[in-house]
């Protein structure tokens, strides 16, 4: 299927001003436990429930991945990925760094973004082949080249089954940065940090995870700054990756090392 982004990214505009709308206007409400220290709002719900109508009337041909409410529609390949709030934790606590994360994706590749960050009036789009903006204005990646003049921001620590373990290799790469790099950032949203990585406000971001819905629209608005995008090993990032690093194009080979170097430490 012929992806018209013309066509396409108004449309996902359109429904982020009004997630967005929700997200600034209501109370958090009653939070729902979605595990061990994982939850979601009545926002979160809401703004799916109102995304996952907007697009189900505006692209019934296109399926629809909400992180609450899982898949709808038709598989022809194409599909939305809506993060509602990504940063919930954040959101809660009153903390602006959260916002609305909608990708597009086709088959395993996002061709589409748009990332508003309500409490901090920015909105981040990019369509493949586009270019990225912020608020309409074109945005780059960095120039940062040196690992010991980069800020990386990194994802949160993991909770819920097997935490300890899973934090193993996140902690490892926790003390290897700060050993390495200029300062390492947890901002506690993938959209804030895919973002502010086109932006060039941080040189680097290492997630060691992966969700369509956290990362289809940053990795695509990265990309389209000129970032490189990648899974652990060095491979290009798709939506089964393991892991989701996007950084300045000349820092990645060093990240790649850090991260194997991370990695051996956290088995030792």
């Amino acid at each position: 299927m012929t992806i018209d982004t013309r066509t396409l990214l108004p449309i996902a505009e359109r429904a982020v001003t009004l997630a967005s709308e929700i997200i600034k206007t209501r109370l958090p409400g009653m939070v729902t436990s979605k595990g061990d220290r994982d939850m979601a709002t009545e926002v979160d719900y809401a703004v799916e429930e109102a995304v996952r109508e907007f697009l189900g009337r505006e692209t019934p041909e296109i399926s629809f991945l909400g992180e609450e409410e899982g898949i709808s529609g038709i598989g022809t390949g194409l599909m939305w990925a809506l993060d509602p709030v990504d940063g919930t934790a954040n959101f809660l606590h009153g903390i602006p760094l959260c916002g609305v994360s909608l990708g597009l994706v086709d088959k395993d590749a996002p061709t589409l973004g748009v990332i508003e960050l309500p409490f901090l009036a920015t909105r981040y789009t990019a369509a493949i082949d586009g270019g990225a903006r912020a608020n309409g204005t074109p945005i780059r990646v960095s120039h940062t080249s040196d690992l010991d003049a980069a800020i990386v921001a990194i994802g949160d620590y993991a909770v819920g089954t097997n935490a300890e373990s899973r934090n193993r290799p996140r902690l490892a790469l926790t003390e290897e940065l700060a050993a390495r790099v200029q300062r390492v950032r947890m901002f506690g949203s993938a959209a804030v940090d895919l973002a502010w990585v086109a932006e060039g406000k941080v040189d680097a971001n290492i997630m060691l995870s992966n969700n369509p819905w956290d990362t289809a629209a940053g990795v695509l608005i990265a990309r389209e700054a000129g970032a490189t995008v990648i899974d652990m090993d060095g491979s290009p990032h798709t939506m089964t990756s393991r892991a989701t690093i996007a950084a300045s194009p000349k820092l990645v080979a060093d990240l790649v090392e850090l991260i194997a170097e991370a990695q051996k430490a956290a088995k030792a």
